[in-house]
């Protein structure tokens, strides 16, 4: 980029890339290939690539990549702490010298575990009792954003429906018992919220603390019948997912535990947001991910990884029913905005066609920029420069940025939730 007056405006970013084992292999992933366009690194086709992580977070923070002075290697977290003003007062005074926000791109080629993110008060708890398993004490409220189409299960089904589970899988009431089965079948509509919750906790924590060998068999049982029954009848979606789960993660207890959550298929430019404590699980595809700054995972099934059983089921909400599907609403002509009910994130999706232009306004807060797909130019005050694919970009608070295009460019941008900058007023 040009040396100006007005160069610390913008900032190039090498963003980081996590090799996680659920990941795409070689360049059919968007990470790989957003990777080797951000930084050069040479993508192996046998090398899962899961996640592209722009941000500050120690687990995988991004790096300036024009010096200007500025030393090699200097991190974006240690820019920021050295030139706090870029966040804007507001941002500085709610959240300090740090980026509330985390930008990621994830490639899903299999299933990530069944998990929870805490909330801040339980966040703090677990990083001082476990601080080798729970690395910070930020809650991590997130929102997925489909490319392609994009699967998850996520939060519990509506009390009807467990209903039917119990009635329909003997396999599940022979793990969680018939007491259990029956505290939940017993319940009517007249019952309290707080006795319906009571019982699906109470049930699906028996059905997560199964012992391996009681698992292991009552899938087994479960895969027997459906393969006999597959002869007879077509399997419901949720048959299927649960067969194709056993293959990616065989005896495993979340396989089973899938009969409880809502499956959730969005479509490319659909959104799904989790707050703290709820339970999910990404399946498949490749989405846009933002969220609070924070890596804090609890995890209970499909995944060889650590399982903290107790703490997922004693944490979880159990609030039931489909989650809300956001489809972003039109900030212009070229941009769609995704605006989640958390305080430190939004993302717009920018796709702006051959020969347009348009604006972001300076804004009181900081983002950052990833070009998705296309080149274009960004013109910030008197200074322009191209932006190809692959490129990451950190833009101060205060910044108007206009973008046009010859060709046709798409990019997805990051920043704090602007309902933020109203209520903080």
């Amino acid at each position: 980029m040009a040396k100006a007056a007005n160069v610390d405006k913008v900032k190039r970013l090498r963003g980081w890339v996590q090799n996680y084992d659920w990941g795409r292999c070689g360049a059919e992933a968007q990470v790989a290939r957003l990777l080797a366009l951000n930084s050069g690194a040479e993508v192996k086709p046998d090398r899962p690539y899961a996640e592209f992580w722009m941000g500050t977070h120690d687990s995988g923070p991004s790096f300036l990549a024009d010096g200007y002075g500025e030393g090699q290697n200097v991190g974006l977290k240690e820019w920021i702490r050295r030139n706090p003003n870029v966040l804007g007062h507001k941002v500085l005074e709610k959240w300090g010298p740090d980026l509330p926000f985390l930008f990621k791109v994830l490639s899903v080629a299999k299933a990530l575990s069944i998990q929870a993110h805490p909330d801040k008060e339980l966040a703090k708890e677990l990083l001082k009792l476990k601080p080798n398993l729970y690395k910070d004490g930020n809650h991590k409220p997130e929102m997925a954003l489909a490319i392609t189409e994009f699967r998850a299960l996520c939060g519990f089904i509506t009390l009807e429906e467990l209903k039917g589970v119990l009635v329909h899988i003997p396999e599940i009431v022979e793990l969680v018992g018939n007491a259990s089965a029956k505290q939940v079948l017993d319940i009517d509509k007249q019952d309290g919220a707080e006795k319906v919750k009571y019982a699906l906790r109470s049930v699906f924590t028996q059905l997560m603390s199964a012992s391996k060998e009681m698992a292991t068999k009552s899938i087994a049982k479960l895969k027997s019948r459906l393969h006999v029954e597959s002869q007879l009848r077509c399997l419901t979606e949720k048959e299927q997912l649960v067969l194709h789960l056993e293959k990616q993660y065989p005896g495993d207890i979340g396989v089973i535990s899938a009969f409880f959550f809502n499956y959730v298929k969005l479509n490319p430019g659909e959104a799904l947001y989790l707050g703290a404590n709820e339970p999910h699980a990404y399946l498949s595809g490749e989405c846009i991910e933002c969220m609070a700054t924070s890596d804090n995972v609890v995890r209970a099934g499909l995944t060889p990884k650590h399982r903290d059983i107790q703490t997922l089921c004693s944490m979880l909400t159990y609030k039931q029913g489909y989650p809300d599907i956001l489809k972003g609403f039109p900030l212009s002509p070229y941009i769609t905005r995704y605006l989640p009910p958390f305080e430190e994130f939004e993302v717009d999706h920018c796709i702006l066609p051959k020969g347009a232009s348009t604006v972001f306004p300076a804004i009181p807060g900081p983002s950052i920029f990833l070009v998705f797909l296309g080149k274009g130019t960004f013109r910030i005050g008197s200074r322009e420069d191209i932006v190809t694919e692959g490129d990451v970009l950190f833009a101060t608070s205060n910044t108007e940025i206009t973008i046009t295009t010859s060709s046709e460019l798409q990019l997805y941008r990051a920043g704090v939730n602007s309902r933020f900058f109203h209520t903080a007023l």
